[in-house]
């Protein structure tokens, strides 16, 4: 059986892995000035970026619909016996409930609700993919990345709460009162919601080796086979330090610099950062 792994944008997987595993990828929708752009297709998060630095404004974000997963799902049901959609978290988009919806119109495509977001979802998308390479059934697949979603560590630390306060997850107070003070707060997610967990003082690159050390040092329950470091745009040597660290931290095999798509980038701005990997 020829089973197909399908998702969206908001997953950030570099596109070699999208491409090695032919992962079929609907993009969300970028809102800007009334025009709905394709994530990562039409826009890109520096767009974004320079538009709000210019106007003032954010772009919003808008789901996958019902049509764009039932014609796209139909499209690759012709070479694919079945397909496992692992979906953005059901708490922070209507993307999940909108594959849902579509999935009933099907009897061979399954959704999965990842409860994750950006590359904490990304794994569990390439570790469907894979096992989908190596001939698992659907069921076995939906199965196994749903035991997968609870060991996924997902937080990030962020340079600026004015995206967050721009569009209206944050007060403009709580905004102030972190910048006067240079803030720089960790946000986790567990159960597919978002919250504030440790904040960081000082320069942002400070914070993020601090905070790479609070969230791998001496841990004996990290999983070491992988690990993203996502970011929504950092130079080329910041990111090899911030390797750097995350390996003199913990040995993980696999280690993965990459940047945030659109959705992501447009809600943490830019100079935001996270390590995501598994618990054993």
């Amino acid at each position: 059986m020829k089973v197909k792994i399908s998702t969206d944008s908001t997953c950030d997987l570099p596109r070699e892995f999208i491409e090695r595993y032919n992962i079929g990828v609907l993009p969300l929708y970028i809102i800007r000035d009334g025009v709905s752009l394709r994530d990562g297709i039409d826009i890109t998060a520096q767009d974004m970026y320079e538009y709000t630095e210019k106007t003032g404004k954010l772009c919003s974000t808008a789901a996958v619909t019902v049509a764009d997963y039932t014609n796209s799902w139909t499209e690759w049901l012709r070479d694919a016996d079945a397909i496992v959609h692992v979906a953005f978290s059901s708490e922070l988009s209507a993307s999940c409930n909108n594959a849902r919806i579509a999935a009933e119109e099907f009897g061979n495509v399954t959704v999965v609700d990842s409860l994750n977001l950006s590359t904490g979802f990304g794994q569990l998308v390439l570790d469907a993919a894979i096992m989908a390479e190596e001939g698992y059934s659907p069921e076995e697949i939906a199965a196994e990345v749903e035991r997968l979603v609870p060991k996924m560590d997902v937080s990030f630390v962020l340079n600026t709460l004015e995206y967050l306060r721009k569009g209206g997850r944050c007060t403009t107070i709580q905004a102030l009162g972190a910048n006067l003070l240079g803030l720089k707060p960790c946000i986790e997610v567990h159960d597919g919601k978002m919250g504030v967990a440790k904040k960081y003082r000082g320069k942002i690159e400070a914070a993020y080796h601090q905070y790479i050390r609070d969230r791998l040092q001496g841990r004996d329950d990290i999983d070491l086979r992988r690990v993203f470091i996502t970011d929504s745009g950092l130079p080329d040597d910041v990111r090899a330090r911030l390797r750097e660290t995350v390996l003199e931290c913990q040995p993980f095999k696999e280690v993965y610099n990459n940047p945030a798509g659109c959705t992501i980038s447009g809600h943490c701005g830019p100079w935001c950062m996270g390590v995501l990997y598994y618990h054993k």
